[in-house]
Formats: structure tokens, sequence, C-alpha cells
């Protein structure tokens, strides 16, 4: 396959996750009116804890199934300035029996919701047991010192901690697809290391999820799904969102795919870096597991350690390449200064040029009528109509692209040499530019199945499925460069914005 597809299926991304209006049967879900502290809605399997039908409990006052201090705590929280993702305990004492529950508190402008779910008592690992762990955890995780070293850290700590079968670390690349760099497995669990899974197995509203929602917790599979009653919210008079909910429905076609991969329980945690998602750290176990409140808290807080860890190497990373490259910049318009003349400022030195401050494989630069070249170029006359096409498309500021014959058809005639292109307008409207190449780097993909069967339609066309196998899927990419860095940008600007300083000093000069 010659080129880089987009994987980012619009069918996928499409999909109402958010609105599902049902919930997973661990937990339930009320939702409560701000003004009245009044039940407006609610999953109908709360008749396992209250005895009553969903119908007898709306419109009822919480006050009906929990104690007067956790009512008030709830309508303290609601006038607060907290408003998401608020943990409380709450007791309710229903027909002689006392009951202790769990509960997550999302407080929005007219109804609050507010998941619940028995407080634990399976024996399984709290906070206090974890702690030494968590303490060597985040110990490790600060002696690694580059990304490889974190991830492969984060996953075998979490392993030990969570005792789930297998452990994944995904990163996204610029199409969202992603790529295991790091694995933790055992039992029946097929490796995936190395492989690249598209964009559409985690498609943008789920990628949107994730920045409101640190995990996502699925925790059997074969779970019965419980409506919400009534089924529309009669504040929104919709469909309500649970983009923060825990307790968030799953949509039948990521069952079906959790099926296909062999695994009853699955947990996703989510990887930031500066606000945005860097990766996912996949959970998965073979058989149904649940893990209680407080090791969801502890993944939580993990999640942020190992978000800032991948995120201060990769800065740290980012710094000392900008601040290599700014060194060199430095050099080149400290040649243009002494030789008073760009060109050969920017081509004269050998060691310290142009082409080593872009890591490019050739360079053309033509001010009026010079035109001066180092390294593999294009011939001349498709040098000279690239020209005109750059100049056709009105290039003021710096252009670049990895892939140039995807918008420039003629380019496929050297993407050997120039597969990717950098350029530095001087003088867009007399075509005086700085271009530098990149030649082709073929890359070998290996996805994780056939990326091109994301989804399958049934014949009727209504009901759809998706892949059913994850058996290693070789692709090769043609037409492409490495890919130019936001660093090298930036120091493109501003040799540009030098440029231009310089030429109009010599003009008045």
């Amino acid at each position: 396959m010659s080129d880089k597809r987009n994987y980012d299926a619009e069918f996928c991304g499409n999909l109402p996750i958010h609105h599902i209006n049902s919930i997973q049967d661990y937990g339930y879900l009320l939702v409560l009116d701000n003004k009245t502290l009044n039940l407006i809605q609610l999953s109908e399997n709360l008749v396992e804890v209250t005895n009553q039908v969903p119908a007898q409990m709306v419109n009822k006052h919480l006050s009906s199934w929990f104690s007067q201090q956790d009512v008030d705590q709830i309508a303290k929280l609601i006038r607060g300035d907290a408003k998401d993702r608020i943990p409380i305990t709450l007791s309710s004492d229903i027909e002689g029996k006392q009951l202790r529950f769990d509960g997550l508190i999302h407080i929005k402008k007219d109804f609050t919701l507010l998941e619940i779910e028995a407080a634990s008592t399976d024996g399984q690992k709290s906070f206090s047991d974890v702690f030494q762990e968590v303490r060597q955890f985040i110990s490790a995780m600060e002696s690694a010192a580059t990304l490889e070293e974190v991830c492969s850290v984060a996953i075998k700590q979490l392993r030990k901690v969570s005792g789930f079968d297998g452990i994944r670390m995904y990163q996204f690349d610029a199409a969202w697809n992603g790529t295991v760099i790091a694995e933790e497995i055992s039992g029946e669990l097929e490796s995936y290391l190395g492989q690249t899974f598209p964009a559409s197995d985690v498609p943008k509203q789920a990628r949107a999820l994730y920045l409101k929602n640190p995990f996502r917790l699925i925790s059997n599979r074969a779970y019965k799904a419980f409506r919400l009653f009534p089924v529309i919210n009669p504040i929104s008079n919709a469909f309500i969102d649970l983009s923060d909910c825990n307790l968030r429905g799953v949509a039948s076609v990521h069952l079906e795919y959790m099926q296909n991969m062999n695994v009853s329980a699955s947990m996703s945690i989510r990887v930031l870096r500066d606000g945005k998602l860097w990766g996912l750290i996949s959970c998965h176990h073979i058989e149904p597991k649940h893990p209680n409140v407080d090791m969801r808290y502890i993944f939580e807080w993990l999640s942020v350690e190992i978000s800032n860890r991948i995120t201060a190497i990769i800065n740290q990373e980012d710094y000392q390449e900008s601040a290599l490259r700014l060194e060199k910049r430095t050099s080149v318009t400290d040649l243009i200064y002494a030789k008073d003349d760009i060109i050969e400022g920017l081509l004269e030195d050998e060691n310290l040029n142009i082409l080593s401050l872009f890591s490019a494989g050739g360079v053309v630069v033509k001010i009026g009528n010079r035109i001066e070249s180092r390294g593999d170029i294009p011939d001349k006359s498709e040098v000279y109509n690239l020209m005109l096409w750059l100049e056709g498309k009105g290039i003021e500021k710096v252009y670049f692209s990895d892939q140039l014959s995807g918008q420039y058809e003629e380019a496929k005639a050297y993407e050997k040499l120039g597969s990717g292109i950098l350029v530095i307008p001087i003088d867009g409207r007399n075509g005086d530019y700085i271009i530098c190449f990149r030649p082709e780097v073929i890359q070998q993909i290996k996805w994780g199945g056939d990326p091109e069967q994301v989804i399958n339609f049934d014949k009727d066309g209504k009901n759809y499925h998706p892949r059913n196998s994850f058996n290693l899927w070789l692709q090769t990419v043609y037409g492409q460069s490495l890919p130019w860095h936001n660093n090298e940008l930036e120091i493109a600007e501003s040799l540009r914005n030098f440029i231009f300083e310089f030429r109009t000093k010599q003009l008045y000069n």
C-alpha cells in the first residue's frame, strides 16, 4: 500500500456514546433537581436497593432513602465551588437494613448526577495497603531517564498493583492511530507490542471523554444494562449526557470488540501531555474484574504521575533539541551578517549550513536572479515547476509537508529525495524561496488487524460489527519523509523574519 490513510472513521466518530441512556450494573444512578433535591431520573436497578419500582421513586425527596446528614452534605456540595467528580460516602437504612455506598457527584447547572455503588467488602487492597507499592512506583518512575523506561516501569508497576492479566501503553500519532509501545501480559492474552491500532478503535468522541474522565472501567462485558427512568430528563427535555459518569453504559459494538480480543474486563487510563491526550494505558482481564473504589482512585492518581513524568521527559528532550537548533540558527545568521549575503551565509559552510539546521537532504535558495543549491534536489525543470506551484498558492508564511506528492502530484517523480518539503518564503510575490527537501523514509506499519475492516455492516445495512481479527497486518507506506517538528517550524519562521529584516536594512543602507 503506497499511502498512509486516515483511519479516524467518521461513522465511528459520530456514534453518540455519551447519550447511551443506560448504565452498567455495578452501581446505580440518581439524578436530582438542584433546587428541591427530588429525584427526577434514576436507573431502573435501584429497585434492588429500595424495593420500589422507578415510578414509585421518581419525584420523591432524597431523604426518603438517605440520612439527613447525607442530604445536607449533598446540598452543601451543590452550593459549593467544586462541580465534578466529587467523592462522597453515603449510608441508608431501608427496612431495617443498614447499607453503605461509595458515591461520586457531578453537579450541572440545574441538576446533579449521583453515582453510587455498594461499599466494597471483598478484601481487595485498600489505599493504605498499596501505599508502599505506590511510593516505589513513583520512585521508579522518577529514576527512569527515557520515555521507553518510564513506560516500561509504569505498566510493570500498574500490573503489580492492580492484578490485571495484561497492561499495554498506547501512544497516539498525529492521525490518532495508537501504537503499543510497552506491554506486560500473561495468560491467554495475545501480544500486540509494536502493533498499531487505527484511530477508529478509540474514535474522536471517546477521546474527548477521556479529557473529562481519567479512566473508563468495564468490569464485565456481559453486564446487564439498566435504563434510566424516565428516558427523557424533565429539566433538559433531552437524553441526559453521561460523559462524566463511570457507570455510563457501553456501546454494543465495543462489547463485541472486547469479545473478539478475548477479554471480559477492561480499564483504560488516560495519559495527558500539556492538557491533551497523548496516549492510553489499557488494562485487560480474561475473566470479569471489578477494581474497588480505592483502587480506582489509586489508578486516577497514578495516571497523573505517569502523565507528569512522560511530559517532563518529552519537554526536556524538546528543550535540548530546540536549544541545539537555536544555537545552529544563531551561527547561520552570524554567517549571513559576516558575508553580508543571504545565500552565502545559508550555504557556504559545509558543516553548519541550512541543511544541518533543518536535517534536510537538499536545499534550493532563490533570490532575484540568483539560484543556488546544495545536496540532493530534483532536476532544474522540476524545481522551477515547484516554484511556480508555490507562487500560485500565494505562500507568505512557512509551508511544510511530509508527503508533498499528496498535495502536488508532480512531486511523485522525485519522492525518493523530496517526499518532504519545508518552504521559507523570502518574497513570494517574486518567487523567492528557501526550499528544503527531505528524502523518502519507507515505513512498515504493523497493524493489529486490517485497518480497512474497522466496521463490517450486515447485508441489511442496519447492524454493524467491529473487525474480528487482530492478526498482524503489514502495510508499507511510501512517499513520506520524517515529519517536521514544531521547534523546526518555529526556527524556520524566526529565520524568515530575520531574512526580511536583513533585506530591509540592505535596501536602506
